[in-house]
């Protein structure tokens, strides 16, 4: 697991103030960094073009540009005139040893993008936008020196957006780089020193940034044991019943001991899984919302509601009036996706927005549903999953669109399911269903497209 952060300029002058480390310092620690990686990628010789800005992450190119000189066929595209007083030191620095600057923008084996870091805001003028659209033509390997120039803090993009092979980001990770927009133009992600341990470099931060392997799987340790020991999961059987039934077979491989569809009476039911018109009394945990549909009254959903049991909550229930009396429940895991996600904060009139705002301002509205719902667990599915409980966030970024695909959400909300019955708590169940979710995907050995939710059922047994 790894911290993220909205912006680093504090962290960086804690080094100054604290540790006595000048910006030079950091700089040339910064720069040297990404010189190894070249080093260890491309044989010497190769050609780069550094393109670099009037400010800070110029600087970072420039002092790129010569450490490489000698040894690589390096020039320096400046997009504007050296600014800050670090770029025009290393500018400085670099003409002294013969560093090339070139006016043109030719085919090269590494280009490396320095024109605005983290310090992007508001819209690109007509020459950057030109110059944008001239290197991302380029069939070059395309490094983006800290994070690609037209992402924004808030993880928003402009259309011109720098897209990286990789981002060799300074001192720690941002949370920008990790919304859903962004992760078609960051690229691999690699974080490199600036001259002192990131432990140490880093202060506290409430995100995170969760690793595959950062995931508890329920192992069973206990000898002396029995089937209700695991838990008895209970899931609202609706008008489309295969959703349920997914989600069924999902739990059941994943450790509960007890699955039960509830609900009528419904045709192909897997022998494996339980049914039951009413609640079963060993259940441990529920499951509503996956095909649900308008089958159930709201007599029999109260009814199915009347406990405390912990539960989640996934797709039709977020269109549903009584979501408003589930959100009162205490152990609760909500799973919607963005469109979902939207319907659900104006239900409780948190805001009124389109999916593309949403898409635009995860972090943001995600920080709002938490600070009014705080008891709540929030999985808000998407191409970087994020999960949160009160003032902690996690993101998940090994979402791949190979679960683009009807059903794979239905296992997801057996997954969780399953460990809720099994006594995980509702935010432990969120993040380790969504590791193991992803991580299914990302094992998967056949074509992308071809993922089907029987496959990620199917491929628990191998976590």
């Amino acid at each position: 697991m790894q911290k993220l952060f909205d912006e680093v300029g504090t962290l960086d002058k804690r080094c100054y103030d604290e540790f006595g480390l000048s910006e030079d310092i950091l700089m040339e620690h910064a720069a040297d960094g990404m010189a190894q990686f070249i080093r260890s990628k491309f044989v010497k010789n190769s050609s780069v073009i550094v393109a670099c800005g009037s400010g800070n992450n110029g600087a970072d190119g420039i002092a790129l540009a010569r450490l490489l000189h000698g040894d690589y066929d390096v020039k320096i595209f400046y997009v504007k005139e050296p600014k800050s007083e670090m770029a025009i030191l290393q500018d400085k620095r670099s003409r002294k040893i013969g560093v090339k600057v070139t006016i043109e923008l030719n085919e090269c084996d590494i280009l490396v993008d320095a024109l605005y870091g983290t310090g992007f805001k508001g819209e690109f003028n007509y020459e950057a936008k030109a110059v944008l659209q001239t290197i991302n033509k380029l069939n070059a390997y395309k490094i983006a020196c800290d994070i690609s120039s037209g992402l924004k803090a808030d993880g928003s993009c402009d259309e011109n957006i720098f897209v990286a092979d990789i981002s060799l980001t300074m001192g720690a990770l941002k949370k920008s780089m990790f919304s859903d927009k962004a992760k078609e133009f960051v690229g691999e992600i690699k974080v490199l020193d600036l001259g002192i341990s990131r432990d140490i470099y880093e202060g506290e931060s409430n995100w995170n940034l969760l690793d595959l392997e950062d995931i508890a799987l329920p192992y069973r340790t206990k000898k002396d044991s029995h089937k209700g020991t695991y838990g008895h999961l209970a899931l609202a059987c609706g008008e489309k019943a295969g959703a349920s039934i997914m989600s069924a077979k999902s739990a059941l491989r994943f450790g509960a001991g007890l699955v039960t569809l509830v609900g009528y009476e419904k045709e192909r039911i897997p022998e494996t899984i339980m049914y039951s018109h009413t609640l079963p009394k060993t259940t441990t945990a529920l499951a509503c919302g996956m095909g649900l549909g308008d089958e159930f009254s709201l007599q029999e959903m109260d009814k199915f509601l009347d406990n405390d049991f912990p539960m989640v909550c996934d797709a039709d229930i977020f269109h549903m009036p009584l979501l408003l009396e589930i959100l009162k429940r205490k152990n609760i895991v909500l799973t919607p996706h963005a469109k979902e996600f939207v319907s659900l904060l104006k239900r409780v009139d948190l805001a009124d927005i389109s999916v593309d705002e949403l898409q635009e301002n995860r972090f943001k509205y995600v920080e709002i549903f938490c600070a009014a719902f705080p008891h709540a667990t929030l999985l808000l599915k998407g191409a970087n999953v994020i999960l949160a409980c009160e003032d902690e966030f996690y993101i998940n970024p090994h979402g791949t669109s190979a679960l683009a695909k009807g059903g794979s959400g239905d296992v997801l909300s057996g997954l969780v399911g399953a460990l809720l019955a099994q006594g995980y708590s509702p935010l432990e169940s969120a993040i380790n269903a969504s590791l193991a979710h992803t991580k299914l995907a990302c094992g998967f050995k056949g074509a992308d497209f071809s993922l089907t939710p029987e496959d990620l059922i199917a491929g628990i047994c191998n976590l």
